[in-house]
């Protein structure tokens, strides 16, 4: 796949340089060239196959078949607007966390939706950045599952690909409406683990769930 990033920061960083090393085409963007540039340089390095593409918000929107917005969730809007028309009907990968001041009533995922037309899936936002730079993410022999939420059946497809590249497991988190619930457990399980509380301790074996 054709990958656009929006965005040159850690998140970009590390997911793209993995499906860079995968076999996909990727383009990071910034507001300026500078970043980006030299970002796609190291990527490029460390993925040591297809060189990595720097371009602006536009650009990246219109070379991905996949599209994933990267960026600090305050200036998200700014940036899909920037991004353009290119992102109507195509799949967007929302990784985006509000912390804090979670406001249950304004789903990012939603928002993004509405402003683009794009195909949203909420993936990639429970799990620190140096997680997606293990390869494999796999923790006492099981790898990482990762919760998709959307509503196309090929967005869902194309990153259920991009999440199995990574060595991890796609899990369907249901429709978009439900991206929300994904970013309310996001603030939940980050504010315990800042507090020093193991977050994966407090859910039991599947065979305990009931039902």
């Amino acid at each position: 796949m054709r990958i656009g990033i929006l965005g040159a920061g850690n998140m970009a960083d590390a997911l793209g340089t993995q499906w860079s090393r995968a076999g996909h085409e990727v383009m990071v963007s910034g507001r300026d060239q500078v970043r980006p540039a030299a970002l796609a340089d190291r990527m490029t390095a460390a993925a040591g196959g297809s060189p990595v593409l720097h371009g602006t918000w536009a650009e990246a929107a219109e070379f991905g078949d996949v599209v994933m917005a990267a960026v600090l969730a305050e200036g998200l809007t700014e940036v899909l607007t920037a991004a353009g028309p290119a992102l109507r009907g195509k799949p967007l990968i929302d990784v985006t966390n509000q912390l804090p001041g979670f406001d249950v009533t304004r789903p990012i995922s939603r928002l993004a939706a509405d402003l683009t037309g794009a195909h949203v899936v909420k993936a990639f936002n429970l799990a620190h950045v140096d997680v997606w730079r293990m390869t494999p993410p796999v923790f006492d022999g099981r790898p990482l599952a990762v919760p998709l939420c959307g509503d196309d059946p090929d967005a869902l497809s194309r990153v259920r690909a991009l999440v199995t590249d990574l060595g991890c497991t796609p899990v369907d988190g249901g429709g978009l409406d439900r991206a929300v619930l994904l970013e309310a457990t996001a603030v939940f399980v980050i504010g315990l683990w800042f507090g020093g509380a193991d977050a994966q301790a407090i859910l039991t074996p599947r065979e305990f769930a009931g039902g």
